[in-house]
């Protein structure tokens, strides 16, 4: 019951803006039927507004946090000059809106395309590949503290080798996929597919979540219906 006064309460203080927040809502779900002027308009202004909340955001993240205060701190403060550098390659992307002059730009661009790809080539490194190598040396069976063996540990540890193992046979291709080494290959296919197949549910489950948040928003927020 305090849940619904506190709604009802909710809805009388924001009515203008709920409504057109639910009218939004409602004309971007209209595209479920086909696409139609109201779903653009609702597009574009959601896109203007984000490119808008997001330039002020990083105006004020980058522009004033990081450089502004950055170079000229408050007292007892040592500047920061090397992020002189980073505002004239910020400066030299804007260039790009001029017809004459904007081949400058390509020279930022390629200093971040060069230098963000050698940041994130070392993290997938550690998260993607060194991790989980890691995670495959273990040994197939677990024991406890008494020494008693876990079997539900030891089960999981089993089939964690027996996908390493088969599916690095289905990407060896030196050698044709018959009699027992194809059988692994095969097994190394359903683990393939059963990954691929969690991994696209874990997203679709993503999705949803955000879907029953507007659908929360419609029924609940809105119309107060719970």
């Amino acid at each position: 019951m305090s849940l619904i006064l506190a709604r009802k309460e909710k809805r009388s203080s924001m009515d203008i803006g709920m409504f057109f927040a639910a009218l939004l809502t409602l004309g971007i779900f209209s595209f479920l039927y086909k696409d139609n002027p109201v779903y653009k308009v609702c597009e574009a202004i959601f896109v203007g507004v984000s490119a808008g909340f997001w330039a002020i955001t990083y105006f004020f993240d980058n522009i004033h946090k990081k450089f502004w205060l950055g170079v000229f701190p408050q007292e007892g403060d040592s500047p920061d000059y090397w992020l002189w550098g980073g505002a004239i390659l910020g400066f030299l992307m804007l260039l790009r809106i001029s017809n004459k002059i904007g081949w400058i730009a390509r020279w930022p661009l390629s200093f971040i395309v060069g230098a963000t790809a050698g940041l994130y080539m070392m993290l997938y490194f550690v998260s993607n590949a060194l991790n989980q190598v890691a995670d495959t040396m273990m040994p197939i069976v677990a024991y406890a503290s008494d020494n008693s063996v876990l079997w539900l540990d030891t089960f999981g540890n089993f089939i964690v080798v027996l996908g390493v193992v088969t599916g690095l046979i289905y990407f060896f291709f030196s050698k044709e996929h018959k009699g027992l080494f194809g059988t692994g290959a095969q097994v190394g296919t359903w683990f393939l597919m059963i990954t691929f197949g969690a991994s696209f549910g874990y997203t679709v489950m993503s999705r949803m979540s955000l879907l029953i948040g507007r659908l929360d928003f419609l029924f609940g927020d809105w119309l107060g219906l719970f």
